[in-house]
């Protein structure tokens, strides 16, 4: 081979070498930089000023629930309406896998054991239209040990669906129930003003 084609194919072998080098690292940085950890700890949601939490108050964890805000037909001095009977809902963690569930009360179970009831303090309109309210929750008291033990303050934020039918509850409806589906953001908080009662 002469000294040329040598210089030839040593200067392409540097070239393809410092090419694949290039490749190494951008897929490294694009590894490197993609989506935050599940073990990454949440960042405390925007709200309006009137579903903030009191000062001192801790955010411990946040959940995603998925399913429905159940309606039950009902005839209050003759007037028949649909009214929110209970949540139904499945929650997941960060990374997606099954966190525990939302049900009546309302209430918040967790996988690991620990519960939390709680009760709406203040509400602000869903930027989304045709979505039920923001709501700030005030807990009413604690079960068991794991993620909920000692929550204090709920925030319901980031909802899809979940309103009642416009119609269908009538007289002849009454006590019927219906499925609204919905989706919503749920913060849970530590310390602050409220201290609930742990069952």
């Amino acid at each position: 081979m002469t000294s040329t084609k040598k210089a030839k194919t040593a200067t392409k072998t540097a070239t393809m070498t410092a090419t694949m080098t290039v490749g190494v690292v951008l897929l490294a940085g694009g590894v490197a930089g993609g989506a935050p950890a599940a073990a990454d700890p949440p960042s405390p949601p925007k709200v309006p000023a009137a579903l903030a939490v009191p000062a001192g108050a801790k955010l411990v964890v946040r959940f995603h629930a998925t399913g429905a805000q159940v309606y039950a037909c009902t005839n209050a001095g003759g007037q028949t309406s649909w009214v929110l009977a209970r949540p139904d809902a499945t929650l997941t963690d960060a990374s997606g896998a099954a966190a525990g569930t939302h049900g009546a009360g309302p209430s918040w179970k967790s996988k690991d054991g620990s519960a939390v009831v709680g009760k709406k303090l203040a509400q602000a309109p869903a930027p989304e239209a045709g979505a039920v309210p923001w709501l700030l929750l005030g807990a009413t008291s604690t079960s068991g040990a794991g993620q909920l033990t000692g929550v204090t303050f709920v925030q319901r934020v980031a909802t899809k669906g979940g309103v009642a039918p416009a119609t269908g509850c009538d007289v002849t409806h009454v006590g019927a129930e219906v499925r609204s589906n919905y989706s919503a953001d749920y913060y849970f908080f530590t310390g602050g003003a409220e201290n609930p009662k742990k069952l």
